[in-house]
């Protein structure tokens, strides 16, 4: 992660992807499986599809994509069943966020965002 997020051109983020599995240390647990990971405000994330659905893995990857887009512009995660900044606590949610909810839409229109 550290390497994607070596400093670059002004507005511009990172993405690295894999198809590994990835995790990070959560709490006690040392080995937490991920599908992604943003740095909060930054500009670097890292996806992999390693986690994703295999019949659905274009729609479930678009939208980890933009969670964790929605990361870097200092989003946290969002306690609303059906947006798409859900914390997936371990599991695997994507095919039932919908969009971002009211709130986290507010905050990346006011970052810029051209959302409908």
């Amino acid at each position: 992660m550290n390497y994607l997020s070596r400093p670059g051109v002004a507005d511009t983020v990172v993405i690295g992807l894999t198809d590994k599995d990835i995790s990070t240390r959560k709490g006690s647990i040392n080995d937490w499986g991920i599908m992604g990971l943003g740095f909060q405000p930054g500009n670097a994330c890292v996806i992999s599809t390693f986690r994703l659905s295999k019949e659905r893995r274009m729609d479930q990857f678009y939208k980890l994509a933009l969670h964790e887009l929605g990361h870097t512009q200092g989003l946290p995660h969002c306690n609303k069943r059906t947006c798409l900044m859900r914390d997936a606590e371990g599991g695997n949610h994507l095919d039932e966020e919908t969009g971002f909810c009211e709130s986290c839409r507010s905050f990346l229109k006011s970052k810029g965002w051209l959302l409908k």
